[in-house]
């Protein structure tokens, strides 16, 4: 074994004369002198040798082990000096630049649409409420007007809770956040300002349709209201939330809390409002942002007060549509919302 570590020695003297770079050195190091090097291979043995003859071989072992580490480091030296501006290259650090701050998520940019939307109509006096997303049928339809046999009461429509009806009828997620309405009628006397946003569940799903979806619901209850009053309510949101450019229109329809009824558009924000059906999303220049009325006097003696003397207009609008209709962001299908894809998300 001494004849052994001396020729070990004398190896790793003739492997040092050739290394040209530090790459090298680190290599020859390694061999030799690493974990699993020469070295220490050979020395797996010295434990089966008699004690004397381990003694002699442990004294030996060190003695090369300090030669190699001392030859180790002459040569690193020698390739400093003949290198000097390599290594410095590599290793110099600025310690006067900023550091690199650590990656941050940001609010969903639904979330972020129901922040600004609260707050555009907090600058008018909406005040913000919020109605439970799992309520009574009593709430969700027959409060606002809705017969019994109504389309929106059938179970292909809606989803209903599989649980005993109370005195109020069945449990229900609620299709729209209309069901506020009612609720804030019973306990808040005009003049009513409010806006509740939630959750709502629908059975349906497109490019413009998802099962579950957030509205924002806007209720205005006070003395002598008129379609003035909703559609300056609606100008406003639009210029705000949209910008100038934005087109808004105003269709009569049917709805059973509101009479008169409208339906409220914008100008598709993919196509630009074209009107020749080539856009995937609108198909016509148009998308529909959701429905507006004046509050039906049946609602309003529902909630407790006398149509007589008071006299109130409502709208209901899907976050997400009217998201994806807003300036410049071009969503051209409403599912690409949910789908956690980071590669969307990052760009809000």
């Amino acid at each position: 074994m001494k004849i052994e570590l001396e020729q070990l020695k004398k190896d790793f003297e003739n492997t040092l004369r050739d290394v040209k770079d530090h790459v090298a050195l680190e290599e020859v190091k390694n061999e030799f002198l690493g974990r699993k090097g020469k070295l220490k291979t050979l020395l797996k043995d010295v434990a089966t040798l008699a004690d004397e003859e381990r003694k002699a071989i442990g004294k030996l072992a060190n003695e090369i082990k300090d030669a190699l580490e001392t030859a180790y480091g002459q040569k690193e030296s020698e390739l400093d000096m003949r290198h000097p501006g390599s290594r410095l290259d590599q290793e110099w650090i600025d310690v006067t630049e900023p550091g690199k701050f650590p990656s941050e998520g940001h609010l969903h940019p639904v979330t972020q649409a129901i922040s600004e939307i609260t707050d555009i109509f907090a600058r008018v006096g909406f005040t913000s409420v919020r109605a439970p997303e799992i309520d009574w049928d009593y709430y969700v339809f027959e409060s606002l007007n809705m017969p019994k046999d109504h389309p929106a009461r059938d179970d292909w429509e809606t989803f209903f809770v599989d649980l005993p009806e109370g005195k109020k009828g069945k449990i229900v997620l609620t299709p729209h956040t209309s069901n506020s309405q009612v609720r804030v009628m019973e306990t808040t006397k005009p003049p009513i300002r409010i806006i509740n946003i939630n959750r709502t569940y629908r059975r349906q799903i497109d490019i413009s349709h998802i099962p579950m979806f957030h509205q924002f619901e806007g209720l205005m209850i006070d003395k002598n209201i008129s379609v003035v009053h909703l559609k300056g309510i609606l100008d406003y949101f639009a210029k705000t939330f949209f910008g100038p450019n934005r087109r808004t229109r105003l269709r009569p329809h049917h709805f059973r809390f509101t009479e008169p009824s409208f339906e409220v558009d914008i100008t598709c924000g993919v196509c630009g409002g074209n009107e020749n059906g080539n856009c995937r999303l609108c198909k016509g220049g148009w998308l529909e942002l959701g429905g507006a009325g004046m509050v039906h006097p049946n609602v309003i003696k529902a909630g407790g007060h006398d149509p007589e003397v008071y006299s109130g207009f409502a709208f209901g609008w899907g976050v997400e549509r009217t998201l994806m209709m807003r300036e410049g962001i071009k969503i051209d299908d409403i599912r690409v919302l949910y789908k956690n894809d980071l590669r969307f998300v990052k760009q809000f």
